[in-house]
């Protein structure tokens, strides 16, 4: 399924602008739900600054009324960006997030064995030298290498770390292993999520009732006028 150009940046602009649920801008983003939450929630990295993909023609308001109607709607894209690709060389990473890269391996290798020093290297965008090194313990830098989920320190999305595991446990003969972190209060979360943003709506179109008097914004700090006092 085609993605937005900017996933990240379109899922913000979805969360703050649309009455979408975050499995629908999930799907459309490409991107993970706990991702989603972590953007509506401020927890992200970075404040993310919104994308429309209305404007950007990736999408309709008509499609996104339909998924506002329906929350089992699935969001079509109106048209794909154009896919640039590597064809060579491995996956390029940020400078400040290189040095996580041994960390990031560590993780992988220690809790699933089964996916190969390919899949990795292409997953992280390293050298299978590295990988070699991390496995038999002989990397130079060893001693200080905690092993750290990848996801989090921003090497890959959820969404490929899951397809490489998934793909590699298939190859291997066994059951992938399934992600269980949001059962049982999963909806509680969502709907607390849904409950603050529309209390901070609230709050802002209350502030915004106040200032206003006959249809005529005043300054801020200036007093009504027209108001009566005790």
């Amino acid at each position: 399924m085609a993605q937005p150009l900017m996933p990240h940046a379109t899922a913000s602009w979805m969360v703050d602008n649309t009455a979408l649920s975050f499995e629908q801008i999930a799907e459309f983003c490409g991107l993970h739900i706990l991702e989603i939450q972590a953007i509506a929630d401020d927890t992200a990295a970075t404040k993310l600054t919104g994308r429309d993909p209305v404007r950007a023609g990736e999408l309709t308001q008509a499609e996104i009324d339909k998924g506002q109607a329906d929350a089992g709607h699935s969001l079509a894209m109106l048209k794909g960006p154009e896919q640039v690709r590597r064809t060579k060389g491995p996956r390029y990473t940020p400078v400040s997030k290189r040095q996580d890269k041994p960390d990031g391996i560590a993780w992988i290798l220690r809790n699933h064995p089964e996916v190969s020093d390919g899949q990795i290297s292409k997953l992280i965008g390293t050298t299978r030298t590295t990988i070699a090194a991390l496995r038999d313990r002989t990397h130079w830098n060893i001693a200080n290498i905690t092993p750290k989920d990848p996801v989090t320190l921003g090497l890959c999305s959820q969404r490929e770390l899951d397809a490489l595991v998934a793909k590699a446990a298939k190859a291997a003969g066994i059951e992938a292993p399934v992600d269980d972190r949001l059962e049982g209060d999963r909806e509680a979360l969502i709907g607390e999520l849904r409950a603050q943003r529309e209390a901070a709506h609230l709050a802002a179109d209350a502030v915004h009732a106040e200032a206003t008097v006959g249809g005529i914004q005043l300054p801020a700090g200036m007093v009504d006028p027209f108001k009566k006092t005790a």
